[in-house]
This record gives structure tokens, sequence and C-alpha cells, in this order.
């Protein structure tokens, strides 16, 4: 093949196939090693689902890019389901920072030695919340109902985005309606899971919480604000379809594609350093050199 002599498209194609390769290369050789140490399976079921977001983003990103002239609901479906599992990735990283604690998360049973605990809001929730509260069973309760609801929210209006346009009324200023609900929902959800993190930040420091939230925000936020500023640049008119095959607004979910293609790549290293599996090899590397040993 001859890269130099390859239209746009192709070479579009071409790059972003090969960064969900990557992708793909490095999630499922993480996986691979969680599963070959698989010593606390709690734990390490939450960590396979949440380093699985990286190559889902990329391989959704991808297929759009294949057929990027497809309908308003093709893309409204593939960004659905990236987004839904966005809602389970952070129920279930609420799910692991509990296993580190030891806490069950369906009783929200307050250890002894920090009950009471004053926990600091932030604007704008201190709007209906006490600047300053104490951790009790209520609290980690409510904590967690605020990170679980983005999980509910995001497939419920997944849903009705995709029925209003197949009915054509997903314009104007319902799709920005729907926008700030969902923008909504998700920082609080991300909020409630930093608050927790501030509250058990002590117990939580030998798990090295913050590069794992990292990674999960990151993709998160960073995903969602990009295409809120593709979207204001397409009609503010930066975005533009000269020498082009496609149109404005199909060029600006290729952008998004593209980039989110590139940027999982940079995620899914940095998955290999935050969840890495070197905390669950200690016993079997133990067992493996007793053995040497006996030998």
């Amino acid at each position: 093949m001859d890269i130099l002599q390859m239209d746009r498209k192709t070479l579009t194609l071409l790059g972003s196939g090969f960064c969900t390769m990557l992708t793909m290369h490095f999630t499922v050789q993480l996986l691979s090693q969680h599963l070959f140490y698989w010593k606390k399976p709690k734990e390490q079921k939450a960590i396979i689902i949440i380093i699985l977001m990286a190559p889902i983003y990329s391989i959704d990103a991808f297929a759009g890019l294949v057929d990027i002239e497809g309908s308003k609901t093709y893309f409204m479906f593939l960004d659905s389901i990236k987004e839904c599992y966005e809602g389970l990735v952070i129920a279930k990283f609420l799910a692991l920072l509990y296993s580190y604690l030891n806490i069950s998360i369906s009783q929200n049973i307050v250890p002894d030695g920090i009950k009471g605990r004053e926990i600091h809001h932030s604007f704008p929730i201190t709007l209906f919340q006490p600047k300053t509260v104490h951790l009790d069973h209520h609290t980690l309760k409510l904590i967690k109902y605020w990170t679980w609801q983005f999980a509910i929210i995001r497939p419920v209006l997944s849903i009705l985005m995709i029925f209003f346009q197949l009915l054509g009324l997903y314009t104007g200023w319902i799709s920005w309606v729907f926008s700030i609900i969902l923008n909504i929902s998700v920082s609080l959800a991300l909020y409630s899971l930093v608050l927790f993190y501030h509250v058990f930040a002590k117990e939580l420091a030998p798990h090295k919480p913050l590069s794992k939230f990292l990674c999960v925000k990151g993709i998160v936020f960073f995903c969602f604000w990009q295409g809120i500023v593709l979207g204001i640049l397409a009609s503010a008119g930066i975005i533009r379809s000269h020498h082009f095959w496609l149109d404005v607004e199909h060029i600006e979910e290729a952008l998004q594609n593209v980039l989110i293609c590139l940027e999982m790549v940079i995620f899914s290293v940095m998955q290999q350093y935050a969840y890495h599996v070197y905390p669950y090899t200690g016993e079997v590397q133990e067992l493996l050199r007793k053995g040497r040993k006996a030998d």
C-alpha cells in the first residue's frame, strides 16, 4: 500500500483502526494479567468492568467512522451505548472503593472509628445541603444514591433521545435540555465520588485511588466536554466542510470519533499503571518461590 496515494477518508480509517487495536492490545494485556492473578474476585470484577471502558469507547467511535454518513439516529444509538456504560463504570468504581474499605455497599454501615467525621460541601451543593455535615449511615447512603442516579438517568434519557430522534422532535431546545440534565447528572455522580474519596482518603491511601479515579473522570468528562466544544465550533462556523467529502455536521461527528480513538490509547496506557495487577500477585509469587525452593 502506498500511504501517500491514499485519500483522507482511507487514512483516517486506517489511523483510527490502528489506535483502536492499540487500545484493545493494552486492555487485553491488563485484563489477562488480572485473570491470571485472580485473587480478589469482588475487587477485580469491578476493575475489569472499568478498564473495558476504553476499548468500548474506541470501538464505538471507530464504528461511527466506518459509517460516518449514517443517520442521526445511528450516531445517537452509538453514543448511547458508550454513555450507558459510563453509568455502569461509575457505579462499579464506587463499589470498588467500598471493597477496599471492606464496607457493605448495601447496608451503609459506617465503622465506629470514622463515624462523625466532618464532610464539607461546596457550591452549588450547599444550595440544598448544609455546608458541613457529619458522616453517618444516612450521609453514606446519600453519597451512594448521588452516584447511582447517573446509572439510572443515563439509560432512560438515551431511550427518550432515540425516541424523539425517530419522531423528528429532537431539535433545538429539547436537545439542550437533555444535555443540561445529563451534565448535571454526571457532575453530581463525579462530585459524589470525589466526596467519598476525601472522606475516606486516609483509609483508601494504600490503594492509590486518585489515579484510578482520574482515569474514569478523564474519559467521562473529557469526552463529554469535547463533544460540546466541537458542537459550539460547528455552530460558530469554525469547523467547515471545505475540501472534505462530508457536510459540517458529519465532520463534527468524525472529529469527535477520531479524537476518541486517539485518546483511548492514552487512557488504556494510564490504566496499566492505575489498575496494575501487582497488588494481587504477592500470594501467587510467594507460592511460586516456595515451589522453586522445594525443587
